[in-house]
């Protein structure tokens, strides 16, 4: 007969094809340490370590988030420590779901820059003679008798490059990102319970860089090509071949 011999060496297992499934909203969510690396992570993909990884996915599947949906990425730059950041569009859907919501208004903080009068604007608009120094929020809930309102300026949260200059997205559109920093924040006061802890990239001094809807496989559940001595393939030539 036969015997097993328990002491014979076992393959050893590739973490990168462990996976982690959980539900959010209804719809099940797949992800694995390679699926995290390739396609969810932000900047130097190669530097990300299999903690941040494992991290990144707990913060996901404990917080109810789906990163295929954009509400959540992590972004890795050189040996600094991996960011994991929100979308906004996570936080809006977390009010809404709420049933105490009760809306909310946004907008501007801008001066004038030949007489210096400082104003409020709902939305995101300013006239070419006016600089963005703000954004505010106010949140509402049926059960509170007041609103929570949040006022944050400019220069505290608009993100630079090294040689001081602001980077794209506060340069094109210093109003929209100003604006959307307060919204998260009046939000995150108003539904500690659904938001404590979570916070997007501009509240943390980045750019929203998550790839374009174009770039994400049609299929996140299934596993990547791994090459470990080759680099990465290209998204649409993994799922789609050389056209």
């Amino acid at each position: 007969m036969a015997l097993n011999n328990n002491l014979a060496k076992k393959p050893p297992v590739n973490k990168d094809l462990q996976s982690t499934t959980f539900q959010v909203n209804g719809m099940a969510v797949t992800l694995t340490p390679a699926i995290v690396r390739n396609y969810l992570v932000s900047g130097d993909k190669e530097k990300v370590s299999m903690q941040e990884v494992s991290m990144f996915i707990n913060l996901c599947k404990f917080s109810g988030l789906n990163p295929w949906l954009k509400e959540a990425y992590c972004i890795k730059y050189g040996n600094e420590p991996a960011t994991m950041v929100i979308g906004k569009e996570a936080f809006l859907k977390r009010a809404n779901r709420n049933p105490v919501y009760d809306g909310s208004d946004s907008g501007i903080i801008v001066s004038d820059t030949e007489t210096g009068e400082v104003s409020y604007r709902v939305g995101t608009f300013y006239a070419p003679t006016e600089q963005v120094i703000g954004g505010w929020a106010e949140v509402y809930r049926k059960d509170r008798a007041h609103s929570t309102r949040v006022e944050v300026g400019f220069e505290e949260y608009a993100a630079k490059k090294k040689d001081g200059a602001l980077n794209s997205q506060w340069s094109k559109k210093p109003a929209t990102m100003i604006r959307k920093v307060a919204q998260v924040q009046a939000l995150r006061e108003s539904f500690p319970e659904d938001l404590g802890g979570l916070y997007t990239a501009e509240e943390q001094g980045y750019e929203e860089t998550l790839p374009a809807v174009g770039e994400i496989p049609l299929e996140p559940t299934q596993e990547p090509e791994m090459k470990p001595e080759a680099p990465t393939p290209d998204v649409k030539a993994a799922l789609f071949g050389d056209e």
